[in-house]
């Protein structure tokens, strides 16, 4: 994770230390719940709620899919005007329990509607409901064929237990209103993002592939898309998180900058 814990509290001094709550700095003045052992947010929510607001800036009406703790939604949220507001769909009730301790202390609960469902449900999400801007940071390692994390909240943010790709374009594109767009994170190399996108009805605008450091191969990409026809494709280059020395680029300081992360 990219940020220091600054705070913690427990469930209770019994608790098994997988329950163990971390109150961290998220960006700005807001803080958000983790489990200590279980799923934390990383640089890659960091980029693609960057990548989100920078498509996006005037947006009014955000999803997250897939929310987890709330990480992206949120960056994304915090960077938008005061009108702005959220829904986050999660179907994990621990993530969800989170999620509203986090937004009750940050005093938001009127910005953000918590949807706790899955996804592939088709009553989700209201018939007709649009949203200016969709984010998502899918689970991009299929279940059979990967190791699963003893942690439950831990396996479901990696394995694709809940819905892959083409499930989270699917409902994306239902809900994506017209000049609208769906940024989300996928592995880099992987060629589903690319075969779900347009056959959910989408185009991708853009694809640019994250190094986490210097010399070495994209890890992981990030995709923006809008409905079918409204723009051509222009691909940014890779961004480099840290150069040879583990320290971070100034291209990526200025991503944090811009998201109210570091000065």
């Amino acid at each position: 994770m990219e940020l220091p814990p600054a705070a913690s509290e427990t469930l209770s001094t019994t608790a098994p230390r997988r329950d163990e709550i971390t109150l961290d700095r998220l960006a700005g003045d807001w803080w958000i719940h983790q489990l200590r052992y279980g799923h934390r947010y990383a640089s890659d929510d960091v980029l693609t709620a960057w990548a989100a607001v920078s498509s996006g800036p005037t947006a009014q009406r955000v999803l997250d899919l897939g929310a987890g703790v709330g990480a992206v939604g949120l960056l994304a949220l915090l960077r938008l005007e005061a009108t702005a507001r959220l829904t986050a769909v999660e179907v994990q009730e621990v993530s969800v329990g989170l999620l509203r301790r986090t937004l009750s202390h940050n005093g938001i609960q009127d910005r953000v509607s918590i949807r706790h469902v899955d996804l592939r449900d088709a009553a989700a999400l209201p018939e007709g409901a649009l949203f200016d801007l969709i984010t998502a940071n899918p689970p991009y390692l299929p279940a059979a064929r990967s190791s699963r994390s003893p942690h439950p909240q831990r396996a479901a943010a990696r394995l694709e237990l809940h819905g892959d790709v083409f499930d989270y374009c699917r409902v994306a594109a239902r809900h994506l209103a017209r000049c609208g767009r769906f940024c989300f994170c996928h592995r880099d190399g992987d060629e589903r993002p690319e075969q779900a996108v347009p056959r959910a009805g989408l185009a991708l605008l853009s694809r640019r592939g994250i190094v986490f450091r210097e010399g070495r191969s994209p890890s992981i990409a990030l995709f923006v898309c809008a409905r079918q026809g409204e723009a051509r494709r222009a691909d940014a280059p890779a961004l480099v998180l840290r150069d040879r020395d583990g320290r971070r680029t100034d291209e990526y300081r200025a991503v944090r900058r811009a998201m109210w992360i570091e000065a």
